[in-house]
């Protein structure tokens, strides 16, 4: 990620993560629209999962400057999703979800530029955390 990309996702994330239970709503209400049968994967208190989702991205966004150490705990949670039931292809689901977030969250400040960094960030833990699911086959 170069230093451009990391501004950018923390000023957007910012301004999202100033109202993050409404986000949340957001994200998992376009997430279940986009795959219904992923609702089956949650547990029914989607407020706390929410708040968890958000906590996790916070962390993984103010610290991209020193992503090494952050790499261990997105290495667990993907551990941990495979034990939940995702699968690989769910996380382009995800991916999209997240992505209208932003751009809601954002309006027109969610430019081609900004839109970019978010999806090279998201690759980035994506493919970190489906890589140490490998590693349990």
């Amino acid at each position: 990620m170069t230093p451009k990309q990391i501004e950018l996702i923390q000023s957007s994330w910012n301004r999202i993560s100033q109202d993050p239970d409404q986000a949340a709503e957001l994200f998992y209400k376009k997430l279940f629209s986009l795959n219904p049968e992923l609702k089956q994967l949650f547990k029914p208190d989607m407020k706390g999962q929410g708040r968890k989702l958000m906590a996790m991205l916070n962390t993984a966004v103010n610290n991209l400057h020193r992503l090494e150490s952050i790499l261990p705990i997105i290495q667990a949670s993907g551990r941990r999703h495979i034990d939940y039931g995702v699968k690989n292809e769910d996380y382009d689901t995800v991916a999209e979800a997240l992505l209208w977030t932003l751009g809601e969250g954002l309006g027109h400040d969610f430019t081609e530029e900004v839109k970019l960094a978010w999806v090279d960030v998201y690759n980035l833990l994506a493919n970190t955390m489906k890589e140490s699911s490998l590693t349990l086959a």
